[in-house]
């Protein structure tokens, strides 16, 4: 298994503190600045997690992860949600669209790398 992660955010600060957070665990990061992009960099990377925000131009986070889920080939890709959303109702359909945890911003790097690592722990081997 590789060591990829694509990040899929309209913010470019947000997209850099990913970056340097995982880097720093020796993760390859792939940038997408909204859902269509995520999906196009999806399709030609070989990739191990996803990390989407919510609220992106062009196509938002739950319609990227239902995309994402559409394909049988992604079917159990691990989906990690990033956003400023506090409402349960938010988290429950970004859940319903496929995705498998959730995250508040701001956040820590050791936070996200404990997230991540208890959702793929064979990254870390």
């Amino acid at each position: 298994m590789g060591k990829s992660i694509l990040v899929v955010d309209d913010s470019t600060s947000m997209r850099w503190v990913i970056r340097m957070s995982l880097q720093d665990k020796g993760f390859k990061v792939v940038e997408a600045v909204h859902g269509k992009d995520g999906l196009s960099k999806l399709a030609i990377n070989d990739i191990d997690l996803v990390i989407s925000d919510l609220h992106m131009p062009e196509m938002d986070g739950f319609e990227f992860i239902r995309n994402i889920r559409s394909n049988q080939k992604y079917r159990y890709l691990p989906i990690l949600v990033l956003t400023t959303e506090a409402n349960p109702a938010l988290q429950q359909e970004a859940k319903n669209a496929g995705a498998t945890a959730w995250i508040m911003k701001p956040f820590t790097a050791e936070k996200l790398v404990s997230v991540i690592q208890k959702l793929v722990p064979a990254l870390f081997v």
